[in-house]
């Protein structure tokens, strides 16, 4: 299935209104991490306070991702994301307020912490809602497992792009209007299309509570891939530090934009191409293919001796990015049980969070004792750890389908691999 085959799959499936609205649903995001930072930088003069805020903030969502999936879970996703989408509007207003008010960092922290716990879901709520659809699909099972595969490229694309227009967004806005605009900017966002998606009338209903091993999340499966994700997290932490060094020791800090767009672009390219893949290369097979790719091509980054190396390196990297998160999501949606969905889908996400906030957090005194690649050998160290993981640790056998046809020869031998057979 090509690019355009996907996309016109997914439209056909339920319309472009609603590939657009989890779009710019998505963009308040990256938009209010980078606006705040700009934001609290300017108005106080203080990077420290700053990057507390924004921390908060990254913070908030990461605890409250998953409680806010748990309850589109149980009570169907169009209460609890037009609920949240409008009360987070309303505290990034808020909070932009007391910035403006010279509010004391306390304040600001506890609004940033409150308005990052009432961040809509929109990434994980839409991946299980095209589950949802998909699986009322009576194409039969070979179709949607591709079917599937396509949307969790596209899904996967569209977090790759929301992670690099928000920043470009909140630099236009920035430059155009002023610092408070870009935070605004996302709070108008979030409020109007977290709207739109929660009434789409896609929005799937509750489902009762599954009693006992049926409806855990806490499964070696699921929380196996919550590790590869913190370390795609330290990666991305390891890299944009990195590159900034890089860029702004050259003397030309406009450079740092120019390369993360060449590694969103080869990301998003790649992941889309995920979904030409034939069924029997397993997922299980394709993350520690992604994994091993993601850890070799960041060897060439240290080799790199000026900005047109870096940026080829960089380009190349990307081609890894992509397949890496596409297929970790779509080991989460086997792994998942369909009651809980969306908790188990925001729940790896939040790793994914966290691990991008640690590695800022580290890669910073890095970049500051060894330079550029002091941050970038914090990226080389997450994908080597995801890698082994991948290889070592995970089981081919727990992500096979339950309804799976008895005749998946693929799958079929997965399940009888031994305990220490990790091939695909």
């Amino acid at each position: 299935m090509s690019p355009l085959e996907t996309l016109r799959r997914m439209d056909a499936i339920a319309g472009w209104p609603l590939l657009t609205a989890t779009f710019l649903a998505r963009l308040p995001v990256s938009m209010a991490l980078i606006g705040l930072l700009t934001l609290v930088t300017s108005a106080t003069g203080s990077v420290a306070e700053a990057g507390i805020v924004s921390g908060a903030f990254a913070l908030g969502e990461t605890v409250g991702g998953p409680v806010i999936a748990r309850f589109a879970d149980r009570h169907g996703q169009r209460r609890p994301v037009l609920v949240t989408a409008l009360v987070d509007a309303a505290l990034i207003v808020l909070l932009v307020s007391a910035v403006a008010a010279d509010r004391s960092a306390a304040v600001l922290t506890v609004l940033a912490a409150l308005a990052g716990l009432c961040m809509p879901q929109i990434g994980p709520m839409a991946r299980t809602r095209w589950v949802g659809l998909l699986r009322a699909d009576d194409r039969g099972e070979a179709e949607r497992e591709r079917s599937l595969s396509a949307v969790m490229s596209v899904e996967g694309v569209l977090d790759e792009a929301a992670f690099v227009l928000g920043p470009v967004l909140v630099g236009v806005l920035t430059v155009t209007l002023s610092p408070s605009a870009s935070v605004l900017g996302a709070a108008v966002l979030v409020g109007l299309f977290g709207a739109v998606f929660a009434l789409h009338p896609t929005a799937p209903p509750g489902t009762p509570p599954v009693r006992g091993a049926g409806g855990r999340i806490v499964t070696p499966a699921l929380m196996v891939i919550a590790v590869p994700m913190f370390c795609q997290g330290l990666f991305f932490g390891g890299m944009s530090t990195g590159v900034t060094a890089f860029a702004t020791g050259s003397g030309h800090g406009d450079l740092s934009g120019l390369m993360y767009a060449l590694q969103g672009s080869s990301s998003a390219v790649a992941g889309l191409m995920m979904a030409s893949l034939p069924v029997a290369f397993t997922l299980p097979a394709r993350v520690r293919v992604a994994a091993g790719a993601l850890f070799a091509l960041t060897l060439p980054l240290y080799a790199a001796d000026g900005a047109v190396a870096l940026a080829v390196a960089i380009l190349v990297l990307g081609v890894a990015i992509g397949p890496h998160l596409v297929s970790l999501f779509g080991l989460v949606e086997r792994a998942a049980p369909a009651s809980r969905m969306s908790q188990s889908m925001a729940l790896v996400l939040s790793f994914l969070i966290l691990g991008q906030s640690v590695g800022s957090v580290v890669a910073g005194p890095l970049a500051q004792a060894h330079g550029h690649q002091g941050a970038f050998a914090l990226a080389t160290a997450g994908a080597l750890v995801a890698a082994l993981v991948a290889v070592l640790v995970m089981r081919s056998r727990w992500y096979i389908r339950a309804d799976a046809p008895a005749g998946s020869a693929a799958e079929a031998q997965q399940a009888r691999a031994p305990l220490g057979d990790h091939a695909a």
